[in-house]
Order: structure tokens, then C-alpha cells, then sequence
């Protein structure tokens, strides 16, 4: 006897055979009733990031050649003769090689971070199989380490400013001494800003969202952090050149 195929009776919901489901990357409950696409939002997540990255390393660099013609490094100007000596003499090294330090534990703790919840999110999907149990999981608060050495890291900036101001040396004492201001005061601005995705990555957490969300969210934190040490490393590099 032949069989018929199946067939879907469209606009009534029932069908006679089954039909894979879509997943379009809407939210939970999207218009198609589909779970959400996270490896989809991860990548734009991730492009999003790399984007927004692009106007703040404009940014130091424009900083960058700005000074070094002020330096005579590049386009020498006689008129600018003066401006070669006007770095300033004193600059507290010893405290910016302990910022450094912190800062790189710092980005250290923010990938241990960044590791776990991507574990955690792979795993997800098994612990909704009835009689598979991975059992519990220990995780220290990579997060929160995170978040109070990046304060540890602007305290120190702080004290830093603090001591070039016992020396003598301010925002508009030299070419030299407002370039050292304004590329640590950028910098820690935008630490700042990551510092704020620290604690939303916290936050998010602590409401509960799916897993696989809090990972988009620490994982755009965690290379944003990164990015930021990198950068740090850049500006001291240039102020050692600049010295």
C-alpha cells in the first residue's frame, strides 16, 4: 500500500510530520516561538566592540602625533625649539610600574573570568537532560576581583597626580607635563567605562538572566578590559620614549 507523505496544514499550527525548528536569534520567546540565536549575538557583540574600539585608538594616536610634532620628532619647527625640554624631569615611575602590575593581574582575573562563564554556557544544554548531573560547580568571583583591582589601578593614578602636583608639575606647567595629564587622564576615563561593564556584567548576573546571555556580556567586557591594558602598556611605552 503507498503511503503518504507528510503534510502541514498551514495557518491551522498542527502538522503530520515534524519539521525542524527555526532559530531566527530573536529573544526568548521570538515570533516563531524559536530558543534565541547566542552564538549569533556573541559575533555581533563582538563586532560591535571592535567598532567602537576604532575612535578611541584614534584618539591616543592622534594624541601621539600631536606631541611628537610638538617634540620635534616629527616636521621639526625651529619655532618649537623649546618644546623638545619641556617633559617634565619627574615623573613617579615606581608608581606607575605597580599600577602596571595590578593592571595586568587585573586582566588576568577578567580571563579566568571570561573561561568560566564559556564553560558554564557549553555545558548549559546537558543540565536539561533528564539524568545527566554534572554536580556543582565551584567558581571563585573572578568578577569582582576584577572590578576592585581596576579601583586599585585609579587609586594609584590618583596618587600618581598627587605626587607630580608635590613636585611642581601641572596641567598647564609645560607642553610635556599637560601631554603625561591628559593620555593617563584618557586612559583612566575609559577605564572607567570598563570598570561600568564590570559591575553591569554583575548585575546581570545576579538577575538571573540565562547563562548564555551573562556569557555575551562578560565575554564584550572581558576584551574591552584587555584592550585597556594594552593600551595602558602603549602610554607608558610612550612616556618612557617621550622622558
Amino acid at each position: 500500500m503507498r503511503r503518504n507523505p507528510p503534510t502541514v496544514e498551514f495557518g491551522s499550527g498542527r502538522s503530520s510530520g515534524a519539521l525542524p525548528p527555526r532559530n531566527s536569534g530573536d529573544g526568548p520567546g521570538g515570533p516563531d516561538g524559536s530558543a534565541p540565536d547566542y552564538g549569533e549575538r556573541l559575533r555581533r557583540a563582538r563586532l560591535g566592540l571592535a567598532v567602537g574600539l576604532v575612535p578611541v585608538i584614534t584618539l591616543f594616536l592622534s594624541f601621539t602625533v600631536v606631541y611628537a610634532i610638538r617634540q620635534g620628532w616629527i616636521l621639526s619647527d625651529p619655532a618649537h625649539s623649546a618644546a623638545g625640554a619641556a617633559f617634565p624631569r619627574y615623573l613617579p615611575w615606581n608608581l606607575f610600574l605597580v599600577n602596571t602590575a595590578i593592571l595586568l593581574l587585573s586582566t588576568f582575573t577578567m580571563e579566568r573570568a571570561r573561561r568560566d562563564i564559556t564553560r558554564q554556557a557549553a555545558l548549559a544544554p546537558l543540565k536539561n537532560i533528564p539524568g545527566i548531573s554534572l554536580g556543582e560547580e565551584r567558581t571563585l568571583p573572578w568578577l569582582e576581583v576584577s572590578g576592585v583591582l581596576g579601583l586599585l589601578f585609579l587609586a594609584g593614578q590618583y596618587w600618581a597626580w598627587h605626587q607630580l602636583q608635590a613636585r611642581g608639575v601641572f596641567v598647564s606647567t609645560t607642553s610635556g607635563s599637560s601631554f603625561v595629564y591628559l593620555v593617563t587622564a584618557m586612559h583612566a576615563f575609559h577605564l572607567v567605562g570598563g570598570l561600568a561593564a564590570i559591575l553591569y556584567s554583575i548585575i546581570y548576573a545576579l538577575r538571573g538572566k540565562p547563562v548564555e546571555a551573562q556569557r555575551i556580556v562578560v565575554d564584550v567586557s572581558a576584551w574591552f578590559w584587555h584592550f585597556l591594558t594594552l593600551l595602558w602598556v602603549y602610554v607608558l611605552a610612550l612616556l618612557l620614549l617621550a622622558r
